[in-house]
């Protein structure tokens, strides 16, 4: 069960197949090879230039139909072993089912569409959580999204003895559908919002019934990211945390400064520690695997679920809550997360063969790993405002290969194309490229020294334009924008629990 295929066009799949490819285990001898199904169209180019060994393999297009039959026809012809689906629209559409169907299920990691609504519903998943007793939010509702009078007064409640109240569109929204409220002033715009973007999905989905808004009392803490792999028995294994920054610009969530698609990560989290860890398995993986044994849907998988966490005065966790659960790999936590990890390969056959509880993850805990969005800037014949609003499309990217080489950091094209000429590639708009590389935190060296030196190490990438997408109404231009505190927050984090009085 050596070939490991990765299903998805995001960054983190062919992130996903290099680290199987290329790491070495200090404990499994076994070889895996990476293989990319479909993939976005710069990949394999730039793959061949880079000199990587990854294989793509094709589908017919980008429905679950497609990528079900190429899946199927790999595994008949022995060209795969297993295979991860990544996206959640392809788990909510039944890929996995079909695989199952053809008699293969044994191979595939991910949730059948009747286990989807973890991650597709979260207003049915909340309630699956408040069973298992899983902890979330100390209040929530499901209120008809049509009826504002119904929204308005669950609002003000929370506002009131919460200091806010979180809307979410509870479908798939590709991690976009929450909207934060912080006070009265807010709840009108924030909620028209919400109508505005999502108002064609909800007649497409309920038609004339009823249109189910999640409201939840705001939790307040520090937001981490937890990823679990789980085998066909329930065994799971905790892989490193990561930190998010899914807003577009530093500072809070609002109607100028959306959640995205994520604009980069960091691993570890600032805040994982050992007993945050232990406590994530016992508070939330343990109750929600079984859960899930118990109604008959636990298959291999992955379990990503977004919290809270509550700390106490030296850094600890006193308590976590789930916001949400998702049932894939995290983009672009899962980046950083497996840049992480030596034994890829080993722990996705032991999900396979069940005996996850067998295969610890051999974690490289002296590294700390960042992955950066390079993301369309503003600009354009129609004055685009840039991601995650409108982007200009079609122009080049200049990249210069042997400088990334030679500091060790690794671009994975993402919306990119190419032309079919040498080192000729275009941008697609949203999301260029990721860059990320790793740092070893050195003896005596703080972990936030360690972590603010690679920061700066990747921004000299887009500083230095050592990656350009060109303008065309500016050749000496830079299209490019990032979000530039990326991983700032160790030193945040280093400031805040640090017990040294101030001086003077």
């Amino acid at each position: 069960m050596n070939k490991i295929g990765f299903v998805g066009t995001d960054a983190r799949t062919l992130m996903a197949a290099l680290v199987v490819e290329m790491t070495t285990s200090e404990t499994c001898r076994d070889k895996f090879h990476g293989i990319v199904f479909r993939g976005m169209p710069a990949m394999p180019p730039f793959a061949k230039i880079m000199g990587w060994t990854v294989e793509f393999i094709p589908t017919d297009d980008n429905s679950p139909r497609a990528y079900a039959k190429a899946i199927i026809e790999a595994l008949r012809e022995g060209k795969l072993d297993c295979v991860m689906i990544m996206p959640e629209d392809l788990l909510y559409q039944g890929v996995v089912d079909e695989i199952v169907e053809a008699g293969f299920g044994d191979c595939v990691i991910g949730l059948t569409s009747a286990g989807s609504f973890i991650e597709g519903d979260k207003a049915e998943a909340k309630k699956f959580f408040r069973q298992a007793g899983v902890p979330v939010a100390d209040e929530w509702t499901v209120a008809d999204a049509r009826n504002y009078k119904s929204v308005l007064s669950t609002c003000l409640k929370y506002i009131g003895k919460y200091g806010g109240a979180v809307l979410k569109y509870p479908y798939s929204a590709g991690g976009k559908g929450a909207r934060v409220i912080l006070d009265t002033w807010q709840i009108r715009s924030v909620y028209n919002g919400l109508m505005k973007d999502y108002k064609k999905d909800y007649r497409g989905i309920c038609g004339k019934g009823e249109w189910p808004l999640l409201i939840e009392s705001r939790m307040s803490g520090v937001e981490i990211s937890f990823t679990a792999l789980v085998d066909k028995n329930g065994n799971f294994q905790i892989l490193p945390t990561a930190m998010d920054y899914s807003e577009r610009f530093p500072g809070p969530a609002g109607p100028n400064n959306p959640i995205t698609g994520g604009m980069g990560s960091i691993s570890p989290h600032p805040a994982e520690t050992p007993r945050l860890l232990e406590m994530a398995g016992e508070k939330i993986f343990r109750p929600l695997v079984s859960a899930m044994k118990n109604k008959g849907i636990l298959k291999p998988c992955v379990l990503y679920p977004g919290c809270f966490v509550s700390l106490d005065e030296t850094g600890q966790p006193a308590d976590v809550r789930v916001c949400e659960v998702n049932i894939r790999p995290g983009e672009p936590e899962f980046q950083p997360i497996v840049r992480r990890i030596r034994n890829l390969g080993a722990l996705i056959k032991a999900m396979l063969d069940g005996n996850l509880d067998e295969v610890q993850p051999e974690v490289r805990a002296d590294q700390i790993s960042i992955a950066v969005a390079l993301v369309t800037g503003p600009g354009g014949p129609k004055g685009q405002k840039g991601y995650p609003w409108s982007c200009t499309k079609g122009e080049i990217v200049d990249m210069d290969i042997e400088y990334l080489r030679k500091k060790k950091i690794t671009l994975i094209p993402s919306a990119m194309t190419y032309t079919g000429h040498e080192s000729n590639f275009l941008s697609d708009g949203s999301r260029v490229a990721f860059i990320s590389a790793n740092a070893t935190v050195k003896s005596g060296q703080k972990r936030e020294e360690a972590a603010e030196a690679l920061r700066q190490k990747l921004l000299t990438v887009f500083n230095g334009e050592k990656v350009r997408v060109v303008p065309r109404e500016n050749k000496e231009g830079n299209r490019l924008a990032v979000r530039p505190d990326i991983g700032e927050h160790y030193k945040l984090f280093g400031d805040i629990f640090s017990h040294e009085s101030e001086s003077g």
